[in-house]
């Protein structure tokens, strides 16, 4: 096998950096100015995203397909008369749903103004396009990785962690209405981010052979949220629409990233040992389930306490920075949180199940992925 990365892996690559890039990005520009046009910056970097995907998964297609790329051919599926790698073929759908959902999203803003929820109809089309075109290059490099020995395979291995880091960061930020800093004392909060996190942790650590898969996705997420933390305050913005409680002079950046680093490597170690011990997947998904929901909530608790003082109302951990509907009456600018729910113990016993079950899908998933090879 070739040790040089093909360029269409590479494209799927910068592909999710973009669209994650300039999601964030949008939703800051939103916080910071509203919404002026659809050609923003931002939306361009979004479906950049559409863009390389169809075309270098159009060319992987057409290529083999038509006999230009044989040592793809090999190893490839066949589907509507067309021959390509199944992640080619995902990406494909999931280019196409980014684009088709660019002048839904214009003739809805245009027809009912700002959206209410981040997922509104055209957006929700958008999220499961790149939902599509990130599951795509996960199992494009899957197909490679599992064929591949060696330097090589650790290569490819960066890159699949890096894909599934920008999936958590996909993933946070759809369930982002419920995990702001001062929702992070509500059962709705950790239920969301059981929904959101352990799924993707524990699927693709478990498609992973190297020994901290968990922990990596974690750091790359968490350096990944602070680049953008520390970046983008340094560029003026001013709102545009009203009314405006806050006056705002540069770009607000997403929230402090969640503490996922401590259950990631609390998870990898586990792992290690079960892997020793030849334990069953079910007894896996329990331990971990519930190791990932105890330790989330008890690092994540504290550090949100932290969040909300006046030690962390600076630059490093973002929390001066307001978006303009946030007046002096806000949970946000008053530090505040928002009130715990009556059945908050009812929630978290839900997210303990919820976190049970997403890790015993999630190594089902991962273990679906080692098999992996076209």
């Amino acid at each position: 096998m070739n040790n040089r990365i093909p360029w269409y892996l590479w494209a799927s690559i910068i592909g999710v950096t973009s669209a994650m890039i300039g999601v964030e990005w949008d939703i800051s520009w939103h916080r910071s100015i509203g919404r002026d046009t659809f050609w923003t910056p931002p939306h361009m970097a979004i479906y950049l995203c559409g863009v390389i995907a169809g075309i270098s998964s159009a060319y992987l297609i057409l290529a083999t397909t038509f006999g230009k790329l044989p040592e793809v051919r090999k190893s490839s599926v066949k589907m509507w008369g067309f021959y390509g790698p199944l992640g080619a073929f995902i990406t494909a759908w999931g280019g196409i749903a980014m684009l088709v959902s660019a002048p839904f999203d214009d003739w809805w803003h245009n027809a009912y103004g700002l959206d209410v929820k981040i997922l509104s109809p055209p957006h929700a089309v958008l999220a499961l396009g790149i939902d599509a075109i990130q599951t795509g290059a996960l199992i494009l490099l899957l197909g490679y990785m599992n064929r591949a020995e060696g330097a090589q395979r650790r290569r490819l291995n960066w890159l699949y962690l890096y894909v599934g880091a920008l999936i958590l960061v996909s993933l946070q930020i759809m369930t982002m209405e419920y995990t702001f800093r001062v929702e992070q004392h509500t059962g709705m909060f950790y239920l969301a981010t059981a929904i959101a996190v352990p799924l993707t942790l524990m699927g693709v650590a478990a498609g992973s052979q190297s020994k901290w898969p968990a922990t990596a996705m974690a750091v790359i997420y968490t350096a990944f949220m602070l680049g953008l933390i520390w970046i983008l305050p340094r560029f003026a913005a001013e709102p545009k629409l009203g009314p405006v409680f806050n006056p705002v002079t540069q770009f607000v950046p997403p929230q402090f990233p969640l503490l996922l680093i401590v259950p990631a490597v609390v998870i990898d170690l586990m792992r290690q040992w079960f892997q020793r011990a030849r334990t069953s997947v079910w007894v896996q998904a329990v331990v971990c389930g519930v190791a990932f929901i105890g330790i989330f909530w008890a690092v994540q608790w504290w550090f949100a306490d932290f969040l909300n003082s006046p030690a962390a109302a600076n630059a490093v951990f973002g929390t001066i920075y307001r978006d303009y509907g946030s007046g002096p009456g806000s949970y946000e600018f008053k530090n505040l949180f928002v009130k715990q729910e009556g059945n908050f113990w009812q929630l978290m016993a839900w997210a303990l199940g919820v976190s049970v079950v997403a890790a015993r899908l999630g190594l089902g998933w991962g273990s679906w992925m080692r098999s992996v090879k076209r």
